[in-house]
């Protein structure tokens, strides 16, 4: 059955490293000061097929090459076929338009082709770099009955970094988005059996956000209605068959960034701009839904305060981006030690909050003391000194009235904590409140 398997891209698992092909030391150094300082991606350099060969052999594998087209060892089909020949994803840079080289060039698998002198230039590399980089953590989700119009998008999608799954109708579809949860874009065909690719987009709808999942109709079809028909039934956007690959990747390209948009902004809303945790707001929203959970299965729900012990005295040991680094630490060894289905968030200052659902007494017991346990074990490095860290822990056991009421119940506990001498877990029991 067509897209059982996940077929990874050239960029995918290959570390983020890039080959730099190029007669022009100017330009070189340009390219490399604005990939590695922009990116953080190392670049390593060559101005003949030589070098390179020696830089693949002795330093590869390589997530990109970009190379130059005038090179004292080879002529431009001899370069371009020398890349491609070992199967490394490929960039053109160029000093000379040429309309005929640019179509030629753009028929063989290299990814792009950019003239170097054109305003924004070296902008535009750093775009596309960081593009296919994220894209390597990126599945895309193929639809199409054709089998060699699925391996053609397919093999599209795969050139520039994604994962791809296919399927070969919108029934089929549907079953790989539900198996597959870092499928975030789709390309589906409309005219295919069993279902066509607007009624997969209108099901597919009922379970997957336009925030979380970009749909991309297609069609070879002359009918102005399909555009309409796609994007009411909640496709993102459509493309007419037969598109040129640089109009596929530039619409792939922006829908990919519309969804990162939008989750940067729900980030902005709900994460702690220092730690990445959930907010507070975040913390009660999503938190009374599991307070609610717990009251109609009747289940156990447990709530958390921690503070970090002394924390004043390290901003004035360490100064404020001291504290920055141990806030950090703290943060990501309770996110770490937490369980997938916990709720961690950090409440202000210096303050975590958690929900643990589904634990029992003696179980909480065990979990709270040993996320203490791993706290206080911490080596936070701050230059050449360490910070040492420790917690006070207040648990509330059982769900109460109120997810309100539980946390209060929890803070003063924490302060029991606090008061008994610090770096403990104190315990309230349903019969102390």
């Amino acid at each position: 059955m067509a897209g059982e398997r996940k077929s990874s891209s050239s960029l995918a698992g290959t570390p983020a490293k890039i080959l730099l092909v190029e007669n022009s030391r100017m330009f070189q150094e340009m390219v490399g000061e604005a990939l590695e300082g922009q990116l953080g991606i190392p670049v390593i350099h060559a101005r003949t097929l030589a070098e390179a060969g020696q830089a693949i052999e002795a330093q590869g594998p390589f997530m990109l090459v970009i190379t130059g087209l005038v090179l004292a060892d080879g002529n431009q089909d001899k370069i371009v076929d020398y890349f491609l020949a070992r199967h490394l994803p490929t960039v053109i840079v160029t000093g000379v338009y040429d309309e005929d080289l640019r179509q030629r060039l753009l028929s063989r698998s290299i990814i792009d082709y950019i003239l170097k002198n054109a305003p924004g230039a070296v902008e535009y590399l750093v775009w596309l770099v960081r593009r296919l980089e994220r894209n390597r953590r990126i599945t895309a989700l193929v639809i199409d009955d054709t089998e060699t119009a699925r391996q053609l998008t397919a093999s599209l999608l795969q050139m520039y970094g994604f994962g791809v799954v296919s399927a070969a109708n919108g029934k089929q579809g549907l079953e790989r988005l539900n198996e597959d949860s870092s499928i975030r874009l789709v390309v589906t065909d409309q005219e295919m059996p069993e279902m066509t690719g607007i009624e997969f987009t209108r099901q597919a709808r009922t379970n997957y956000s336009r925030d979380r999942l970009s749909i991309i109709g297609v069609s070879g079809a002359d009918k102005s209605s399909l555009v309409a028909q796609f994007l009411k039934n909640g496709a993102n956007d459509f493309l007419h068959k037969p598109f040129s690959r640089e109009e596929f990747f530039c619409r792939i390209s922006q829908n990919i960034e519309n969804l990162e948009l939008i989750g940067s902004l729900q980030d902005l809303a709900t994460k702690d701009f220092l730690t990445g945790l959930a907010n507070r707001r975040y913390f009660f929203e999503r938190g009374q839904q599991m307070f609610d959970h717990a009251g109609t299965h009747k289940k156990k729900l447990h709530a958390a305060m921690l503070d970090i012990d002394h924390f004043k005295k390290i901003n004035d040991t360490y100064g404020h981006d001291g504290g920055d680094v141990a806030l950090k630490a703290v943060a990501n060894a309770i996110a770490k030690f937490a369980r997938p289905q916990d709720l961690v968030a950090r409440f202000g200052g210096e303050e975590f909050a958690l929900l643990t659902p589904d634990l029992g007494h003696t179980e909480a017991e065990y979990f709270f003391e040993g996320l203490r346990a791993r706290i206080e074990r911490l080596e936070i490095p701050f230059g050449e000194q360490m910070i040492p860290v420790t917690t006070s822990v207040g648990v509330c056991l059982d769900r109460r009235k109120s997810l309100t009421e539980m946390m209060s119940e929890a803070d003063r506990v924490l302060y029991l904590a606090k008061a008994g001498g610090r770096n403990q877990v104190q315990m309230a029991h349903p019969d102390s409140a």
